[in-house]
Formats: structure tokens, sequence, C-alpha cells
């Protein structure tokens, strides 16, 4: 009995620990993709016309990613308490 415990309780820490590192992984993605538009901005202000459209638009793909990372971020973080508590069951 203790041993089937014992698994129950390592097998929910270990599902926690999976979510909460791609809540983590996705959070840097979208701080990652959120600095390249930045950086994109920059470069459209200081560019002349031909190259300052394409840098507009790179921004707002990267603008884009980075609002996907956030909310797959966010999902993976409702998910943490529901797997781990949903696995020892």
């Amino acid at each position: 009995m203790k041993i089937l415990l014992a698994s129950a309780i390592l097998f929910s820490a270990a599902a926690a620990f999976a979510q909460v590192g791609t809540a983590v992984k996705e959070t840097g993605k979208a701080t990652a993709e959120t600095t390249k538009q930045a950086k994109e901005n920059v470069e459209a202000a200081v560019t002349k016309e031909p190259k300052k459209t394409v840098h507009k638009v790179k921004a707002k793909a990267h603008k884009t990613a980075a609002a996907e990372h956030r909310a797959n971020a966010k999902a993976a973080a409702k998910d943490i308490g529901k797997s781990a508590s949903s696995a020892g069951k």
C-alpha cells in the first residue's frame, strides 16, 4: 500500500513538473518574440521607406507569435493543478 501511495505521489509530481516546464518554456518564447518585435520597430523607425514596410510587417509577425506563445503559456499554467490532482486518482 505504501509503495502504491508513493508511486501515485511521484507520478503526480512528475506531471506537475512537466506542466510547469511547458509554461516556463512558452513564456520564454513569448518574451523572445516581444524582443524581436521591439527590434523590428526600432529598425523601421530609422530606415527609409522601402525597408521600413518590411520591418513593420516583421514586427507584426513577431507580435502575433508572442501572443500565441502567451496564450499557450496561460493554458499550460491553468493545467498545472488539474493534471497533478487527476494523476493521483
